[in-house]
């Protein structure tokens, strides 16, 4: 056998380095996984605003590889394949709900409607916590919206 098709050979049975790569899960990755997985099931992020369609192949690659990939962009115009196509969707869901209702959450806290001592105690009531990156989207997304809020106020006033 010549060298590439050794090479060829070994990739079939053990995945090339960027795939073996992409199956090592750094911790912050888990905690983002298992914070989108505990926060479906607990019911808080639960709508998203678009139908995610996840096919069932019992010869695919698992939930996490899957959102690993879905993470890079590998299915932007493919269909998602996952041998646990439940969990993957659920972790989709989650995923794009988080960005819909940050904006939504901040939106609200910005005109003065609720707290985010109240969102948060939603999650903490359910036992979840929040990854740090996460925390500090919706802090600074809180902090843009209410510049946004006191540059316009103030636009206003000088107006009068």
């Amino acid at each position: 056998m010549n060298k590439l098709k050794r090479i060829e050979n070994s990739k079939s049975k053990v995945g090339s380095r960027h795939t073996r790569k992409l199956k090592k899960y750094s911790t912050n990755f888990n905690k983002m996984f298992t914070f989108y997985l505990n926060s479906y099931r607990s019911g808080i992020l639960t709508f998203c605003g678009d139908r995610v369609t996840i096919l069932n192949d019992s010869q695919s690659n698992d939930a996490k590889y899957c959102f690993r990939l879905y993470d890079n962009g590998f299915y932007n115009l493919k269909d998602i394949e996952s041998r646990h196509s439940n969990i993957l969707k659920s972790i989709i869901i989650a995923k794009k709900a988080w960005g819909l209702w940050v904006d939504q959450w901040t939106d609200g806290i910005c005109d003065w409607s609720f707290t985010k001592d109240d969102i948060l105690k939603e999650f903490e009531d359910k036992n979840i916590k929040i990854p740090e990156s996460l925390l500090l989207e919706f802090n600074n997304m809180i902090k843009r919206k209410k510049e946004k809020r006191n540059s316009e106020y103030l636009l206003q006033l000088r107006n009068k």
